[in-house]
């Protein structure tokens, strides 16, 4: 076997060249390993973070981290780094079609017995997907050999559209290479090239559909998950910081301009609203509430103070 792949919980997985694990096992130093699988899960980290997280003196840290360098695991930095990732490429921000070389199956069986990464890649997509067609194959060597997404990112990034797929169409339903192959491209245009970026976005990413079903909910629809178009607004107005009742108050004002409910309508009122920093239900009441006029009997109220 010549890599290991660590199954942790919501399916995030960490590939250990097998390198690093030979050196690890001759080390024989239990407190190095467990620092080492601390960083690849957790990437680059001060090490008080990594001490707290470990539960150890300053002592036991120092031992560990001595014997991580010595083994030539990590860095010569000041400060404890992650494992270091192999050196990526960035991709041309154009469409796959028009970048994505044509590897032939050649290019593949060489990647596969030069690579031992993306030869586990392989294993565990087709463990979750089923066994890939030589055109997906190629696709995802493209993803991982041009696009430069290294192996557990490739892997958090497969277990993300599958989850992403069940949501939307229910359990069992999988994705396609394609559809991979197209958030791959986004992710690469997010400079996601590390495990702990990658992770990072994510959690955001599940916070803020966390709060869809209320937005949808605000503006009468009920019972369903929000379908990809849709998700680009709900994803806008999270961003822009508008809460599910500011929402619903620019879904009444859509209806009664238009007749129904539209999308973009809605979305232009939101923005116009953002623009003028106006977010909560109150604000924008206080805005559009009427002034009174400004007469001359007025401007002068404030004498009557002083006379």
């Amino acid at each position: 076997m010549s890599e290991y792949t660590l199954h942790l919980k919501r399916e995030e997985n960490i590939t250990l060249g097998a390198g690093a694990v030979r050196r690890l096992i001759e080390g024989r130093n239990g407190d190095a390993a467990l620092l080492y699988l601390c960083l690849a899960r957790r990437g680059a980290s001060q090490p008080e973070q990594l001490r707290a997280e470990l539960a150890w003196s300053e002592a036991e840290f120092a031992a560990a981290e001595r014997a991580l360098r010595d083994m030539g695991l990590i860095g010569p930095s000041e400060e404890v780094d992650a494992p270091q990732a192999p050196q990526t490429q960035k991709p041309v921000q154009r469409e796959p079609e028009s970048t994505m070389p044509e590897y032939s199956r050649d290019d593949v069986a060489q990647k596969l017995e030069s690579d031992a990464a993306f030869a586990a890649v392989l294993r565990e997509v087709e463990r979750k997907l089923g066994r890939l067609s030589d055109p997906s194959v190629r696709k995802l060597l493209g993803l991982y050999d041009f696009l430069g997404l290294p192996a557990d990112v490739l892997l958090l990034l497969v277990n993300y559209c599958i989850e992403r797929r069940a949501e939307q169409f229910g359990e069992g339903r999988l994705p396609t290479m394609s559809e991979i192959e197209k958030e791959a491209y986004r992710w690469a245009r997010l400079e996601l090239f590390s495990f702990a970026a990658a992770d990072a976005y994510l959690q955001r990413e599940r916070r803020k559909r966390d709060g869809y079903p209320a937005y949808l909910s605000a503006i009468g629809i009920k019972n369903r998950v929000a379908v990809p178009s849709e998700e680009k607004y709900l994803s806008a107005w999270s961003e822009m910081g508008f809460p599910p009742e500011t929402v619903a108050v620019a879904y009444d004002r859509t209806v009664l301009k238009c007749g129904e409910f539209k999308w973009p309508y809605c979305n232009g009122i939101l923005k116009r609203w953002h623009e003028k920093g106006l977010h909560t239900p109150d604000e924008v009441r206080a805005e559009n509430k009427p002034r009174k006029a400004d007469t001359g009997k007025n401007r002068n109220a404030w004498m009557k103070d002083y006379v």
